[in-house]
C-alpha cells in the first residue's frame, strides 16, 4: 500500500515538467554512480551502474557510460559493491513497557550492520513497535523497516509475557480476530503450553483467513502435519530435526503419553533420542514435503552455536555489550545460569547438536526448501547482538555449505518473498525501495565482506560511515 504514494511522488516531478513545457530535469534526491550492483538472484555483478533515487524509490538504473542526471546528492561508489539491504528474519522486541526505550535504542545497531528490514517474531511491545514503525517511515527515527507478528499465540499460562492464550476453537478465533485488528504481518505460534490439536487448528484457521503462520512446534505434533495444514515457516531447526528421525512417530507418541505424568517430556529431553535415530532417507522425504508445501525454514545457526558455547565463553568484554542497556543485559542471566549449571555430558551433546544442525542446511537448500536468515537477537537471548549476529548467521550458512549468493538470498529476496513484499524490496531494481548497502569488497567472493560497510541507504536516506558511528555513539551506554 505504501508503494503507490511513493511512485506518485517519484513521477510527479516528471509530470510537472512535462505540463510546464520545460525541458528541465527532475529534482532527484540521490544519484549513485559507478556502483557494481550485486544481483542476488543470479549471483552476478552488474558493473558500473548508475542508480537514480527519488522519494525513497529507485527510479532508474543506467548502464555504463550514461550521463547521470542532476540530484540533490550524488554518491560516487568508486567501483564498490552495492547489495540490497539485509533482512533479519527473526528478532525480538520484548521485556515490557519498562524496556521499551531500551529496545528502541537497538534499532541503530541493525542499520549500522547493513540490516534495513527486520521481522519481529513476537513479544509484548506491540504498541511501541507500531509507533516506531510509523516514526521510521516518516523519517523521524533511524531504524530498519519492521514487520511484526504482534503477540505470540500459545497455550494457557504461556511462558512469554503478552502471549494470546488459546485452548479451544472459540479462543483461536478470538485471538486471530485481535491480530487482524492490529494488522499484524503474520501469526507466530509458540509451543510452551499449547496442545497439539490447538496448534494445528490455529494454523488451519489462520490459513483460511489468508494469514501467514510461523512457529515453534510442540513435540506432540509433527512438522509434516503442520506443513500439510499450511504452516508457512518453521523457526529454528529443532522441529526439522525431529522430522528427520526414523522413530519420529514413536517419539511423538511418547511425548503425548508423558503429558499426564509428573515428568512430561519436552524438546530437550528427547533430543538425544532424535539424534541417535536420525536417518538421511527420512530427512530427504521431509525436505521434499517442506519444499512441496512451501514451508520455509529459519535455521538460526548463530544462536544455536552461541548457546552451545555459552558455558565456556566469557562475554564480559564483548565490544557490542556497550550498546546494550544494562536492563536488557539483566535478562541474559537466566540463560547464563542455565548454561553454567549444565553437566559435562550436556555440554558435549550441545556441541554435537550444533555440528549436526550445520549438515541440515545444504540438504534443505538442495531440496528446494526456502531458507530465511534470522539471528534471534533480542532481550533474554544472551549476547546475540542486533546486527552482527545476522552477519554471523550468514557466515555460518556458508560454512555449512551454501555459496555466498545463496546466503545472501536468504537475507534479502527470500525474506521479501516470504512476506509478500518482493514487488517492493529484496533486490536492486527500478521501482523498488532504495534500501541499499555499499560494501568495500565483493560479498560473492567472501561472505565476510559484508562486514566492510561503506554506506547504508535506508528508504533513500544516506548513512555514511561517520553518520553510522554517530548513531551508535548516541545509544552507547557507559561501561
Amino acid at each position: 500500500m505504501k508503494l503507490l504514494p511513493r511512485l506518485l511522488a517519484a513521477t510527479l516531478p516528471l509530470l510537472a515538467a512535462g505540463c510546464a513545457g520545460r525541458p528541465t530535469q527532475p529534482a532527484y534526491d540521490l544519484v549513485i554512480t559507478h556502483a557494481n550492483v550485486v544481483d542476488v538472484e543470479t549471483g552476478r555483478v552488474l558493473a558500473d551502474r548508475t542508480l537514480v533515487i527519488s522519494a525513497g524509490l529507485i527510479h532508474q538504473i543506467s548502464l555504463p557510460g550514461a550521463q547521470p542526471p542532476a540530484a540533490k546528492r550524488t554518491l560516487d561508489a568508486q567501483g564498490k559493491y552495492l547489495i540490497p539491504g539485509l533482512w533479519d528474519m527473526h528478532v525480538h522486541f520484548r521485556g515490557g513497557d519498562s524496556l521499551a526505550a531500551a529496545n528502541r535504542n537497538l534499532l541503530p545497531l541493525y542499520l549500522a550492520h547493513g540490516i534495513t528490514t527486520v521481522r519481529d517474531a513476537g513479544g509484548d511491545l506491540t504498541p511501541a513497535i507500531f509507533e516506531w514503525r510509523k516514526q521510521i517511515r516518516a523519517g523521524k527515527l533511524a531504524g530498519p523497516t519492521i514487520y511484526t507478528s504482534g503477540p505470540k499465540i500459545d497455550g494457557p499460562k504461556a511462558f512469554w509475557a503478552g502471549s494470546l492464550e488459546v485452548e479451544n476453537q472459540a479462543q483461536i478465533d478470538k485471538a486471530l480476530d485481535s491480530l487482524q485488528r492490529l494488522k499484524v504481518d503474520y501469526v507466530k505460534l509458540y509451543e510452551s503450553t499449547i496442545s497439539r490439536e490447538v496448534f494445528l487448528s490455529t494454523i488451519t484457521a489462520a490459513e483460511k483467513r489468508g494469514m501467514l503462520t510461523t512457529g515453534h512446534m510442540p513435540y506432540t505434533a509433527t512438522l509434516r502435519e503442520a506443513s500439510a495444514r499450511g504452516l508457512d515457516a518453521s523457526e529454528h531447526l529443532y522441529y526439522v530435526f525431529k522430522g528427520c528421525s526414523a522413530k519420529e512417530d514413536s517419539i511423538t507418541q511418547a511425548v503425548q503419553r508423558s503429558l499426564g505424568t509428573a515428568r512430561p517430556l519436552g524438546l530437550f529431553a528427547v533430543l538425544p533420542a532424535i539424534y541417535r535415530t536420525y536417518d538421511a532417507a527420512t530427512a530427504a522425504r521431509l525436505y521434499q514435503t517442506l519444499a512441496k508445501n512451501k514451508t520455509a525454514v529459519v535455521p538460526t545457526l548463530y544462536i544455536q552455536k552461541l548457546l552451545a558455547e555459552l558455558p565456556t565463553t566469557d562475554h564480559s568484554r564483548d565490544t557490542l555489550l556497550a550498546y546494550i542497556d544494562p536492563r536488557i543485559q539483566a535478562t541474559y542471566a537466566r540463560r547464563l545460569a542455565g548454561a553454567r549449571a549444565q553437566s559435562a555430558a550436556t555440554r558435549a551433546f550441545n556441541q554435537q547438536l550444533s555440528a549436526k544442525f550445520m549438515t541440515l542446511v545444504p540438504a534443505l537448500q538442495q531440496a528446494g526448501v526456502t531458507l530465511l536468515a534470522g539471528s534471534d537477537a533480542g532481550a533474554s537471548n544472551s549476547y546475540v547482538y542486533p546486527g552482527t549476529s545476522l552477519l554471523g548467521e550468514l557466515e555460518l550458512l556458508v560454512q555449512a555449505g551454501l555459496i555466498p549468493a545463496q546466503a545472501l538470498q536468504a537475507a534479502t529476496i527470500n525474506g521479501a518473498r516470504f512476506l509478500n513484499a518482493d514487488q517492493l524490496s529484496g533486490t536492486i531494481q527500478a521501482g523498488k525501495e532504495a534500501d541499499l548497502v555499499l560494501l568495500n569488497r565483493n560479498p560473492l567472493q567472501d561472505i565476510r565482506h559484508l562486514r566492510h560497510i561503506n554506506t547504508v541507504v535506508a528508504g533513500g536516506r544516506v548513512y555514511g560511515a561517520a553518520e553510522l558511528r554517530q548513531m551508535l555513539q548516541a545509544v552507547k551506554y557507559s561501561r
